[in-house]
């Protein structure tokens, strides 16, 4: 084969790779484990459009009638989406259901596959297990270590359930130097239950305040992160009571107007009034959010006696929506009774 040839070839394949290139799937096929008998089942894939330009999709085709599917008609340059495919569940057995994609992402279809298994009597598992990550119930998609203290060691146990028909080894990824995490089994076979038991080193915690960083339980070692597997861990680290003056009733005391604010779609801002009572300078050293979604402004950081300041909040209803804990604002002070202080936002 002369070279003229060979880089013809090559030049038409560069068309396809690059297409290729311009849509990535975090899953193909996903395993949605058991469902009872005309009890629906939905996978949700998670895509990505990589290209420079709009990305239209032309078509969303299902293999049979007894699927649904629900994506959108375009996306956006370097944008995130999904596509959900729901199966009616009224055969009983094991099933696998594949919607096409047509766009002009690709030349050739993108194909979606959803399998598990449809039983007569299916044990429902929400009171115990409410959060689905691929298969793997959990009891819990947050984790939070309250109120620690520099040396201490806290431990939280994850309940967890296998409801797919493989065999499974769970474990943690992108731990921090400071959480540890145990499995108890290692394996867990289907329909078997187990747990993690995440384990805090508080002296490995640097920042006083509030830390926080996503981890994610995955089925196996090896396993692709994804946000339906993500489990944001929060670890609010108290310092020492640390004031001005050897005599407690020199210190400083702070006042708030309020330490719950209701804000919602149509009222998205909120004021709290904060005032030192004491009789030394008030020092706030930290002040972070639980969530986003959530802003805020304080004008000042360190309050005389007598002096006061106004904390103003806003909120963005479309992200707090997302949150997987309680919208709270988090403030560590030097008054020796409130150093911690938590402002709890209530969104209608």
């Amino acid at each position: 084969m002369t070279k003229l040839k060979t880089f013809a070839i090559l030049l038409a394949m560069l068309p396809a790779t690059m297409m290729a290139q311009k849509l990535s799937i975090n899953k193909t096929t996903i395993d949605v484990g058991k469902t009872g008998f005309e009890v629906p089942v939905t996978a949700t894939f998670e895509l990505r459009n990589k290209s420079l330009k709009t990305m239209t999709i032309e078509r969303l085709e299902t293999d049979c009638g007894c699927t649904t599917v629900d994506g959108p008609k375009s996306v956006g340059a370097g944008e995130r989406f999904t596509i959900s495919l729901t199966y009616d569940a009224k055969l009983l057995g094991h099933f696998t259901k594949q919607v096409a994609l047509y766009s002009n992402a690709t030349r050739e279809p993108v194909y979606l596959k959803m399998k598990g298994v449809v039983l007569e009597d299916v044990v429902d598992y929400s009171n115990r297990y409410p959060y689905d990550m691929n298969g793997l119930l959990s009891s819990v998609n947050n984790v939070e270590f309250d109120d620690v203290k520099k040396g201490q060691t806290r431990e939280i146990e994850i309940n967890l359930l296998n409801n797919t028909e493989e065999n499974m080894t769970p474990n943690i990824l992108h731990m921090p130097t400071w959480l540890h995490a145990l499995a108890m089994p290692e394996t867990l076979e289907p329909n078997r239950s187990g747990k993690i038991i995440l384990t805090l080193n508080s002296e490995e915690v640097h920042n006083y305040g509030l830390t926080q960083v996503s981890v994610y339980l995955a089925k196996r070692i090896g396993e692709r992160i994804s946000d339906e597997t993500e489990v944001p861990v929060s670890v609010v680290l108290l310092p020492e009571a640390n004031f001005e003056g050897q005599n407690s009733e020199l210190a400083p005391k702070l006042q708030l107007s309020a330490e719950t604010l209701s804000l919602d779609a149509h009222h998205k801002n909120g004021t709290i009034i904060m005032t030192n009572k004491g009789k030394s300078a008030l020092k706030i050293s930290s002040l972070q959010m639980f969530t986003g979604g959530i802003k805020v402004k304080l004008p000042k950081s360190e309050l005389q006696p007598g002096e006061s300041t106004k904390l103003r909040v806003s909120i963005v209803p479309t992200q707090i929506k997302k949150a997987r804990s309680k919208p709270r604002i988090l403030m560590i002070t030097n008054d020796p009774e409130k150093s911690k202080v938590v402002i709890t936002i209530n969104v209608e």
